[in-house]
């Protein structure tokens, strides 16, 4: 099987194959639907005169992407881990996760904004927040950090708190508690980097805090952490007192992605209405993927901030290098990219990589142009045309101007992620599909190569969430004759937003018995 993932267009495909514009849409829309289905069981049939394969039997079945509608359901509870910075509470959050998930590195601060996780333990389920550092007498970045700690405390049912045995008691660690005090919710005391029993001793002194029983844990080698955890998970309730009625399978899933400091950080927070994620001029500030119910257009949708992806991943090193590991993992489990572009600055190698990114994880695609608001009207002119060369393999892809620092147009997004996401879970009939293609053969057909003419016997949309079109062919299709295709596929049914995959199988025809 040859798969042809979209390519940037070729003139000479135009040139070659024919014209983009004649009546084959016309055509199509005059075709019957039962007429359109009688002729795909005539081509289907004919496919029996050619050697099969179990593969394509199971491909050739009738498929459906239906989806029952998902039920309401109580939110998980949440548990927050808190603690001053350095003392191990993105450990301990991998170590319950049973996953390095969050971002670890052997110096303080390197967590910034509060990060959700689903955990499971003893068949409990329940939400995981890391959060940065908190500090009482933080100033600048730092304050942020500890804001949004802050959050993640008056947002959760029970608190996970961790403080450094090795070190002690400090008067950060008094002001976390004085804190925990004030807004009264379940606390479970962790000792952590108790790495040996002889340190069992130094933990026992965290009870002067009057937080209750300190568990001693390892949270590097996993000692003690599975008891630890048992008594958080005792604290929580059965489901979340502080989150409202959810979806099973959630709402749409939106992965922010863009280079450092092009403002991803700035836009959730504005889209979302709450300084939901830590904002500095310093590039690099948000490190984890950053999950947030916002409401927009009058229904739910899951927005993940991201880490920018910086030049090179092989160049990268420390809390960058698995930050970016995981700006990939958040946009694998996202169902739409919106790629953020800076308007006021000439498109870069690493903005076209990111979008070839987004393009190979099959999601659907939304470019949003940040910073349009501080374009002059003549420089407009001029960047819609560079953009139309610079990003013309992928124009198909919904475009909005949008300022993240004034939410200037941000009404616009909802529109272009809902068609987007409309055309991602697209499905063509399987007869107007080859009623498509037969109209389409028929004007421009495949030219002879050799003294030989390929054919098009029979096609099928595989599957969507991108639509994904299977051709079984005669002969092998060149690559320009594919892209041709694609393009008109656009043209027949739209697809904007979404990137779409032309493979095809060619099967030789049985041999006649005698």
């Amino acid at each position: 099987m040859t798969g042809t993932p979209e390519t940037p267009e070729h003139a000479h495909d135009d040139e070659t194959y024919g014209p983009a514009t004649d009546d084959v849409a016309e055509r199509l829309a005059a075709l019957d639907d039962d007429e359109a289905e009688q002729r795909a069981r005539v081509l289907r049939a004919g496919l029996e005169d050619y050697e099969l394969d179990d593969e394509d039997a199971a491909l050739l079945e009738d498929w459906s992407g239906a989806e029952e509608e998902a039920p309401a359901r109580r939110p998980a509870p949440v548990l927050a881990v808190v603690g001053r910075p350095n003392v191990g509470k993105s450990t301990l959050v991998n170590r319950i996760l049973g996953r390095r998930e969050a971002v670890v590195e052997d110096v303080p601060g390197v967590t910034r904004d509060r990060v959700s996780y689903r955990a499971t333990w003893n068949g409990r389920n329940f939400t995981l927040v890391d959060t940065g550092g908190w500090e009482y007498d933080a100033k600048g970045i730092n304050a942020r950090v500890a804001e949004q700690a802050e959050l993640a405390v008056e947002r959760a049912d029970a608190v996970l708190l961790v403080l450094d045995t090795t070190v002690g008691v400090t008067a950060a660690d008094e002001a976390i508690v004085k804190m925990l005090r004030r807004v009264k919710k379940p606390v479970v005391l962790v000792a952590n980097k108790v790495d040996s029993p002889a340190l069992e001793v130094e933990a026992t002194y965290l009870w002067s805090l009057g937080m209750g029983e300190p568990h001693p844990v390892s949270a590097l080698h996993g000692r003690g952490a599975a008891d630890a955890l048992d008594a958080a998970v005792a604290a929580l309730p059965e489901f979340s007192a502080v989150g409202g009625t959810e979806i099973t399978g959630g709402p749409r899933r939106v992965a922010l992605i863009g280079r450092p400091n092009v403002g991803k950080s700035s836009l959730l927070n504005r889209l979302a209405g709450t300084e939901r994620v830590v904002v500095d001029p310093l590039a690099g500030t948000t490190r984890d993927p950053v999950d947030e119910i916002v409401e927009l257009g009058g229904k739910p949708w899951r927005f993940i901030d991201t880490a920018g992806i910086r030049r090179r991943v092989h160049m990268q090193q420390g809390a960058d290098f698995y930050a970016s590991l995981r700006t990939q993992a958040a946009l694998e489990r996202a169902e739409v990219a919106v790629v953020l572009l800076a308007a006021d600055e000439v498109l870069s190698e690493q903005d076209v990589r990111i979008l070839q990114m987004a393009v190979d994880s099959g999601r659907a695609l939304v470019l949003a142009f940040n910073k349009w608001d501080l374009v002059d009207e003549d420089r407009r002119y001029y960047l819609e045309k560079e953009i139309d060369r610079d990003l013309a393999h992928v124009a198909w892809a919904p475009r909005v101007n949008v300022s993240a620092r004034t939410g200037w147009h941000k009404d616009k997004l909802v529109p272009a992620l809902e068609t987007a996401l409309e055309s991602w879970d697209t499905r063509i009939p399987t007869g107007r599909l080859n009623a498509f293609l037969g109209e389409i053969v028929a004007a421009h057909p495949h030219p002879v190569r050799g003294g030989k003419q390929p054919r098009i016997l029979f096609g099928t949309q595989a599957s969507s969430r991108p639509p994904k079109f299977v051709l079984f062919t005669s002969g092998f299709l060149e690559p320009g004759y594919r892209r041709f295709i694609t393009r008109r596929l656009r043209e027949t049914f739209g697809f904007r937003g979404t990137p779409i995959e032309v493979s095809m199988r060619v099967r030789e025809k049985r041999a006649r018995r005698r």
